[in-house]
């Protein structure tokens, strides 16, 4: 019978290429962060969310061109027109609660709006909203509007759109890879598949929102305090939980309920002395500069960066310390690892405190990136964690890092082809696919038992 196995190590070829992919990223990122800023190129027809923007949209179908709309919140007052087709898009540059206003007078004759023509939507920079204003009376097709589901206007193909989403998948797929990597020496060495570590990006976002925001302290202070303290909670999640329950011989589909409750337990935490509402690290809004047709914050180009370090230095720790073989030794074959005189008990534990201070980084930086972080920001990433890790191939650390910047550019990209939001369920379907056609993922390789 054949089964799907963990890819435990990758050939020293596979390695190098990795390495010297990682160093050119690093060279890249601080050579762009050396830049001068330069001016926002003026605001195009079409709203692209990015590190500084959010975008509203919708349609109301058969009015035409002129129906007026109003954003306002924020500091920020924007009004937006409909175009022939009804479409309507607005950007914004700070997160938080907007009022979307409908003026009513310019909706054409005989054409009446159904239900309130003020609405409230709460978004993030980086996301998309839509807003829905169903009417009666008006021509054409669909022309009570009905959509359920959030719009962008993904319209229309350019080379400069294209290099700004190609940049944005980068940066996505290296801070997503700092969770991963973690998530997957945690599998690779126990077996378990933990729901909750990305509550410990949301901790990591939440605790930066704290330090630097509430108490008003230096944003590389904060980060430090951050990593130590996330990676504190690793170690007491094995001591408390996690060892005690591997030393009771639970199953692993038991331990993964424990996860499950575990994650949802901190999600109402979270929310219960940070609040449900978007919060930023940061209150002043982003200096960004643009090279080209890319338009990047600074801190999305030192957050690069610091994520390629950090990768680099996994890496080497994992590749050329004895704690680091160690590790790899554990991952390969615990029993064989104890029989040779390593404490399986005491790499479990290290494992945990490393991949729950990565995930903290990671939250500080995303949190930093998108301008705002809430109690669900973990959850709504458990889904590109999960598909970055098993495209990558379970249980390896590389493969988390490739399987990471794969899915970052796939779902940036896909803005392309797909609306709003939708873009995060493409992770999905490319996970899907990887397993139809290759099951143990990239780094995976097959074994066969019994």
């Amino acid at each position: 019978m054949v089964n799907t196995a963990l890819a435990r190590r990758s050939s020293p070829v596979s390695l190098r290429v990795i390495f010297g992919v990682l160093l050119g990223l690093l060279v890249l990122s601080f050579t762009l962060g050396t830049g001068a800023p330069a001016a926002h190129a003026a605001t195009s027809d079409v709203c692209v969310a990015d590190a500084e923007t959010a975008c509203f949209n919708g349609t109301i179908k058969g009015v035409g061109a002129g129906v007026k709309l109003t954003i306002d919140g924020n500091g920020e007052n924007v009004v937006v027109e409909t175009d022939k087709d009804g479409k309507w898009n607005a950007a914004v540059k700070a997160a938080g609660t907007y009022t979307i206003t409908l003026d009513e007078k310019t909706l054409p004759a005989g054409v009446t709006l159904k239900g309130d023509p003020v609405q409230e939507r709460e978004i993030t920079l980086g996301f998309v909203k839509g807003a829905i204003f169903a009417v009666n009376g008006a021509t054409g097709e669909g022309a009570d509007n009905g959509q359920s589901q959030e719009q962008i206007a993904a319209e229309g193909f350019n080379w400069d759109r294209l290099a700004q989403q190609v940049v944005s998948g980068l940066r996505l797929g290296l801070l997503l890879a700092l969770a991963s990597i973690g998530l997957s020496l945690i599998y690779g060495t126990t077996g378990l598949s933990s729901f909750s570590h990305a509550e410990q990006v949301t901790l990591g976002g939440l605790l930066g929102y704290t330090f630097a925001n509430v108490l008003g302290l230096n944003i590389f202070v904060t980060i430090i305090i951050v990593v130590i303290l996330t990676g504190a909670t690793g170690y007491i999640q094995d001591a408390v939980i996690w060892k005690p329950l591997r030393k009771k011989g639970l199953s692993l589909t038991q331990m993964i309920i424990v996860t499950i409750g575990l994650a949802l337990a901190m999600q109402y935490t979270f929310q219960m002395f940070w609040g449900a509402k978007t919060i930023r690290i940061i209150k002043n809004n982003p200096d960004t500069f643009t090279i080209g047709p890319v338009t990047l914050t600074f801190e999305s180009i030192w957050a690069m960066g610091l994520s390629v370090i950090v990768l680099i230095l996994v890496g080497l720790f994992l590749l050329k310390t004895r704690t680091g073989r160690a590790t790899r030794a554990v991952s390969d074959n615990p029993a064989l690892a104890a029989a040779s005189g390593i404490d399986v008990d005491r790499i479990i534990r290290l494992v945990w405190v490393i991949a729950t201070a990565l995930a903290g980084l990671s939250g500080v930086m995303l949190g930093l990136v998108l301008n705002g972080i809430n109690w669900q920001t973990g959850m709504q990433l458990l889904l590109l964690m999960f598909a970055a890790v098993t495209l990558g191939g379970l249980g390896t650390a590389f493969g988390a890092l490739v399987g990471s910047l794969i899915i970052g550019m796939t779902v940036e990209l896909a803005n392309f082809v797909v609306p709003g939001d939708f873009k995060y369920a493409t992770a999905l379907v490319l996970l899907i696919i990887i397993l139809l056609v290759r099951p143990q993922g990239i780094f995976g390789r097959k074994e066969r038992i019994g």
